[in-house]
């Protein structure tokens, strides 16, 4: 009995190695629950009593990376020895790491708000121009905003249908901007793919939204979702408002928390160079995977560092990573 019992225990090491690798490979959530009907501290003889399977239960939380060099330039081939991962400073075990190009859902936020009659068409450019970077497997919606956010194309792997979306937009009214993002993390619940983005073509600022700051921040951290940003803002404008020049500040923090960043435009003429730059960034993330050590399911917000142990020869790099999660309620 002792033998059978070892050689079942064996079996379910394996195939817990098993399930790490396949979360990492096909993408599945930043964190995920593997069960069946029984805990592997159940022996043979009860399980074959009780007339239940035995079962392997794994909870794995997956962090998409991104490393880039002084000039802001991608660095791809890195290893998973050159990642070291720690949950409130406490080092993990990195047990799966992927560089893979895995499929993504992403909701483009395009501010129409008056402020950006201007430089609306150079943004519809940059749309276009991060679309064309997709994938046949990438999904994609639209939530354009200026007085409230409306849906204006639900999921869609045709860009044509995206492109005239963006085509029949109008840029008048104020700012919902936290608006806008709510509404697209609330459509990001029906994608099919579980790498999520939403990228926010905006000048920065909310003066319009029924949710607060305090609202979105909340609901990015939950959300498993990265946020990036081109911010379209103009520091010679002597007339923007205090909404507008805390802009940059609210877009840069909220971005952050999720491993995303905004990339401020100097020129408009830049835009589709800075689109295609996200989309690229988008496809080449290190995804690395940790089983956390501690174990308890108590819905608390638990806060992730990434650091990097660059290979000789490489100048100082930088990276980006998603700020923490929450655990598990049960």
């Amino acid at each position: 009995m002792k033998q059978t019992y070892t050689k079942t225990k064996h079996l379910l090491l394996s195939l817990r190695s098993l399930t790490l690798a396949a979360c990492a490979l096909f993408g599945f959530p930043a964190l995920a629950q593997i069960t069946g009907p029984m805990s592997d501290t159940t022996s043979p003889a009860q399980a074959k009593s009780s007339g239940k399977a035995i079962r392997a239960e794994v909870t794995l939380a997956l962090v998409n990376v991104t490393a880039t060099d002084p000039y802001g330039r991608l660095v791809t081939g890195l290893e998973k020895e050159n990642f070291r991962v720690f949950e409130h400073g406490i080092e993990q075990e990195i047990v799966s790491f992927s560089s893979e190009d895995l499929p993504v859902s992403i909701g483009l936020i395009f501010d129409m708000s008056g402020s950006m009659s201007d430089k609306a068409e150079k943004s519809r450019q940059a749309a276009v121009q991060f679309l064309q970077t997709a994938n046949p497997r990438d999904e994609f919606f639209l939530v354009s905003f200026g007085d409230r956010a409306e849906l204006a194309r639900g999921f869609t792997s045709n860009i044509e249908e995206l492109q005239n979306g963006l085509l029949f937009t109008t840029a008048k009214g104020r700012t919902a901007l936290f608006d806008a993002i709510y509404l697209g993390l609330s459509q990001m619940r029906g994608a099919r793919n579980s790498k999520r983005a939403l990228l926010i073509i905006s000048d920065g600022g909310d003066n319009h939204s029924r949710y607060t700051e305090s609202d979105i921040r909340n609901f990015v951290k939950e959300a498993d979702c990265q946020l990036y940003s081109i911010g379209l803002f103009d520091a010679n404008d002597q007339a923007r408002t205090s909404e507008e020049l805390y802009g940059p500040t609210l877009l840069t923090e909220i971005t952050q928390l999720t491993g995303g960043r905004v990339f401020p435009v100097a020129s408009l003429n830049e835009l589709p160079d800075i689109a295609a730059k996200i989309g690229l960034e988008l496809r080449n993330q290190y995804v690395l995977g940790y089983t956390p050590g501690n174990v308890r399911h108590n819905g608390a917000w638990r806060k992730i560092k990434v650091k990097l142990v660059p290979p000789k020869g490489l100048p100082p790099l930088s990276i980006y990573a998603k700020t923490g999660y929450y655990a598990p309620n049960q």
